[in-house]
């Protein structure tokens, strides 16, 4: 699961033996988590994604399952419908994002919402990781009972950090930390991802539960195929969001 799903502030404070430990470097850890999730040699053979996972807004009784095309060409789009919401449909089209959603409509992003956007759709995100930030380790702390170094990810590009928490066990990411732009301004993510599984020699968290303005957004899994044949003209935005970009 690409980073558009990993979107729980601190359990605790800095555990007291930690500070007297040399924190590893970002690059070991984040380099790690390639290898423990598959390998370098596994995700280069991934040309291409269809992802299917269902959503729930907890409590709210809104429901649905939404599904994610991706390739090497760094174009996405996602489409799916929520009971009682109605469509949803997102995408980034040659380094252009927009969406088109039954409360919304439809409309292009700029600025630093659609940077966010461009940089959840790289393809094989894990193996870009120097192309994309800046990465240091900036403390240890505590999620969900297993201690996980906080990596602060800082994009090249500009913008705001975003933290990912990886398991001192494990390697693998527990909890991420981001600020994003929206139309309604900044908004902070909470994620905690979990229930981690092999598909086609990659694990990915099947299990995504993200915090976002007091509502609890879950994420499940349910499927993943990796290097189907998905015809180029599937990326394109739809009609009203093309008029969009001629302006």
């Amino acid at each position: 699961m690409n980073r558009r799903m990993l979107l729980l502030p601190a359990l605790c404070l800095l555990p007291a033996w930690a500070a007297d430990q040399a924190l590893p470097k970002a690059e070991t850890l984040l380099d790690k988590y390639v290898e423990v999730t598959g390998g370098k040699a596994a995700y280069e053979k991934r040309r291409s994604e269809v992802m299917t996972i269902q959503m729930e807004i907890v409590g709210r009784g809104i429901k649905g399952t939404l599904t994610r095309y991706t390739d090497s060409s760094n174009n996405s789009i996602s489409t799916g419908e929520l009971e009682g919401v109605g469509k949803m449909e997102e995408g980034v089209y040659h380094g252009q994002a927009w969406e088109n959603t039954a409360i919304m409509g439809p409309r292009v992003k700029s600025g630093a919402e659609n940077d966010d956007a461009v940089r959840d759709s790289y393809f094989n995100a894990p193996l870009l990781w120097r192309k994309l930030y800046q990465a240091e380790t900036v403390g240890v702390e505590t999620v969900n009972g297993e201690d996980c170094y906080k990596i602060m990810m800082t994009p090249l590009a500009g913008g705001k950090p975003q933290y990912d928490f990886l398991s001192r066990k494990t390697g693998l990411i527990l909890k991420t930390e981001r600020t994003m732009v929206s139309p309604m301004g900044e908004i902070s993510v909470q994620a905690s991802t979990s229930d981690y599984k092999s598909f086609e020699g990659i694990l990915y968290p099947t299990k995504v539960v993200q915090n976002v303005m007091g509502n609890q957004v879950s994420l499940t899994m349910i499927a993943l195929k990796a290097n189907q044949d998905i015809p180029k003209d599937r990326f394109e935005p739809p009609a009203e969001i093309k008029k969009l970009m001629a302006k």
